[in-house]
């Protein structure tokens, strides 16, 4: 029979930080005999060390609780909110996910937009955004780093780090099976067979397929007829050779293959006056007469590299991405134009296309790290990064029979960085450790579109931007008690320049570097002999010229803009304890409250139909914005995990729900009644029964249990445009281990 002390690693993959002290008071008194938690391993600081000695905010997910958030077949989507702080969304569907960490992050939809938060899928940057939708599977953990991270990390990470740490290859013969299938003939299989080789070799195979049927009808005859099916395929092949203790070459190569519907949006869902959606809306019914189609293709590869030398070791980390992606839409949400639309009005029609081509990513990192158990530990090292692809803008007639092309615009983008950095640790005594990081980055990018009778030259078609920036960053770890500690930070990061191409409704655009200074303090603890996890953090950041940028509205245009400065500044907490012997408890919330400050930034509102409450600008159709919060940045945040469990002679039945909440966001840079999403509260359960010591699992499970359906995004420069959440889902799943 298994004992809750066995399956513990299979429940604690919520384990997080921070928490605040003062919920000790609010804790129950835990029975003695309750089994502990396991500890947490994090390389938040490039090293391997006990998440409670690192000196910042550190979440984390695995285990059990990824299993259940993947088990419906969900996108990284998924993760949001599931610890404090962290937001996603996306206008592509299971493409290019936007990240968002303490409410600051970047709604630009470009191919070529660059983001504050940066994602490392096994130590290897993901810089593009349609990298970042990488699925995850067969992970040893995610890490949720709030920014900024610009020491160990580098640009572009002044909001934070999301890091995918892959399980690797080992000496032992095991691996993994796991199925479901849920409402809509959704099927989703997941894998992993590690395979011990000759001699120092080893290897891994791991795989993921998953699939769903189209779930919405469109009423129209012409455009696409049935949508939000897709079938995404993901593959990764890892080889370690260790032959000793002094030298280790971790190789991987992996693959996504992505096809299906491109984000649905939906003409005239949101009910003018309010952000709820229209009386009788159906989430299951369009009426678009364009195409809607979405592919990708992703191919990569990495070769790590480490050396044990005398008091040192020296890693070398080579990346290789490349991509292929395309996604067209129905971008007005509607069937024609004038009073003939279908759900009018729709004052024009939109269909458009992105595509990314002949896309290369090439990245190398070398890094000297101490390795001695002295006082005074340090690490060094140098990066370079080379990315430059061809992006393809294409409109369409959707008024048309065949809904042929009548638009295409080509911009290619070139962007070289490298780096010099390092960081050092000291420990004063047993209870204090003081730690400190310098980077330097240089950081190039050139920009180009080829001339087009239709596109606004006003700013011309060519642009190049050249940055250099040093950051640095600063910490102390106390530690009051073996079991708790407290830590204080102060740390800068920086995005580079960017630039976005001309367009036929705007000029070429561009946006110079930002910079974040942030100050951070908090509290980590392990209590009642490690029964129960705590942690805490009071947090405060300035954005200098920070980018932003304006979408949609009146002059349908995507424009960089720069705000002098914005701020936020919250509270993040997490739980996890054992209540009882059977019962584990996963409790994360936040708190941010972002602002932006610039009395003279303006902006243009809808293109109709919204009412808009932010003071008039002094060019029509123009707001101020000053005072406004960053866009898509819930104030709160708020998830809770409860699973419990009955031990039975031959195993375990268990119930595990998991609730996630998050309040209203702005969706645009200004404010509006309708254009403000209302908060969301999802649920789902699992109950399921474990035997065979461990080994073998069946559950069936509901996500979105309550049904619940709210706007997640809008388009604003044409009609009431809007995009969903995802459906309720029912099924079940068998996950079988050897």
């Amino acid at each position: 029979m298994p004992t809750a002390r066995r399956i513990a690693s299979r429940r604690t993959g919520f384990q997080f930080a921070p928490l605040s002290a003062a919920l000790l008071l609010a804790l129950p008194a835990l029975a003695q005999e309750a089994p502990k938690l396991e500890s947490v391993t994090v390389t938040a600081e490039r090293r391997a060390e006990n998440i409670k000695d690192v000196p910042s905010s550190v979440s984390t997910i695995s285990g059990e609780v990824l299993d259940v958030l993947n088990s419906s077949g969900q996108d990284v989507r998924v993760l949001s909110g599931r610890v404090p702080s962290l937001n996603i969304e996306s206008s592509f569907g299971r493409a290019f996910p936007r990240f968002y960490i303490r409410g600051y992050g970047n709604t630009d939809f470009r191919l070529n937009a660059s983001q504050p938060v940066s994602l490392i899928y096994d130590d290897v940057v993901q810089e593009n955004p349609i990298l970042k939708g990488f699925p995850a599977f067969d992970l040893e953990r995610i890490e949720v780093l709030a920014g900024p991270q610009g020491t160990l990390f580098g640009r572009n990470t002044p909001a934070g780090v999301v890091k995918f740490n892959s399980v690797r290859p080992s000496q032992k013969q095991e691996g993994y099976f796991s199925g479901s299938v849920g409402s809509d003939s959704a099927v989703n299989l997941e894998g992993a067979f590690n395979l011990p080789l000759t001699g120092a070799w080893s290897a891994r195979v791991s795989a993921l397929a998953q699939r769903r049927d189209d779930w919405v009808s469109n009423t129209q005859s012409t455009g696409t007829q049935d949508l939000e099916g897709y079938r995404d395929r993901a593959v990764r092949l890892q080889a370690l050779y260790e032959p000793s203790k002094d030298f280790s070459a971790l190789f991987n190569v992996h693959n996504r293959d992505l096809s299906g519907s491109a984000r649905l949006f939906r003409a005239n869902i949101i009910r003018p006056g309010s952000n709820g959606l229209v009386d009788g809306f159906d989430p299951d019914k369009v009426s678009i007469d364009g195409i809607n189609e979405q592919t990708l293709s992703n191919t990569g590869g990495s070769v790590r590299l480490k050396f044990g030398l005398p008091g040192m070791a020296l890693y070398s980390i080579t990346g290789y991405e490349t991509l292929s992606s395309f996604s067209r839409g129905d971008v007005d949400g509607g069937f024609g134009a004038g009073p003939a639309a279908e759900p009018a009005p729709i004052p024009f029609p939109s269909e458009t296309a992105d595509a990314l081509r002949d896309h290369r990513q090439v990245s190398q990192e070398f890094r000297l790290e101490s390795a001695t158990d002295a006082p005074l530990q340090w690490q060094t090292g140098l990066y370079f990064f080379n990315e430059k692809y061809r992006m393809l803008s294409s409109g369409y007639d959707s008024t048309a029979a065949g809904n042929p092309k009548i638009s295409q615009t080509e911009t290619t983008q070139e962007n070289k960085a490298w780096a010099a950095f390092g960081s050092l640790s000291y420990a004063v005594s047993p209870r204090l450790k003081l730690r400190g990081g310098l980077r330097y980055t240089h950081d190039k990018k050139e920009l180009g579109t080829a001339p087009d009778a239709s596109l606004n030259t006003a700013n011309g078609l060519a642009m190049d931007t050249s940055d250099s920036k040093t950051n640095w960053d600063a910490s102390a770890t106390y530690a009051l008690t073996p079991d708790v500690n407290v830590y204080a930070r102060v740390a800068t990061g920086f995005r580079g320049a960017s630039i976005q191409p001309a367009s036929a409704f705007a000029p070429m655009s561009s946006a110079a570097p930002e910079t974040n200074t942030s100050y951070e303090a908090g509290v980590k603890a392990d209590l009642f002999d490690r029964r129960a996890r705590l942690s805490a953090s009071v947090f405060r950041y300035t954005v200098k010229d920070q980018q932003l940028t304006a979408v949609g509205g009146t002059d349908n245009a995507n424009i960089l803009v720069s705000a002098k400065k914005s701020q936020g500044q919250g509270v993040e907490m997490n739980l996890t304890a054992y209540l009882t012997d059977n019962l584990l408890l996963g409790l994360s919330g936040s708190y941010n409250h972002t602002k932006i400050k610039d009395g003279n930034l303006q902006v243009f509102g809808c293109g109709g139909g919204c009412t808009v409450t932010d003071p008039a600008g002094t060019v029509a159709g123009s707001y101020n914005i000053d005072g406004n919060p960053l866009p898509n940045a819930p104030k709160w945040i708020g998830n809770i995990n409860l699973r419990y469990s009955v031990p039975t002679a031959t195993g375990e039945w268990y119930v595990f729900t998991d609730w996630s909440y998050r309040s209203k966001v702005n969706f645009f840079l200004y404010e509006s009644k309708e254009f403000t999403g209302k908060s969301l509260l999802e649920g789902g359960v699992r109950l399921g029964y474990i035997w065979g010591n461990g080994k073998y699992e069946a559950a069936v499970f509901g996500r979105n249990i309550t049904d619940k359906v709210v706007a997640t995004g809008a388009i604003d420069f044409n009609n009431l445009t809007g995009f969903i959440n995802e459906p309720r889902t029912w099924g079940a799943s068998f996950k079988a281990t050897f």
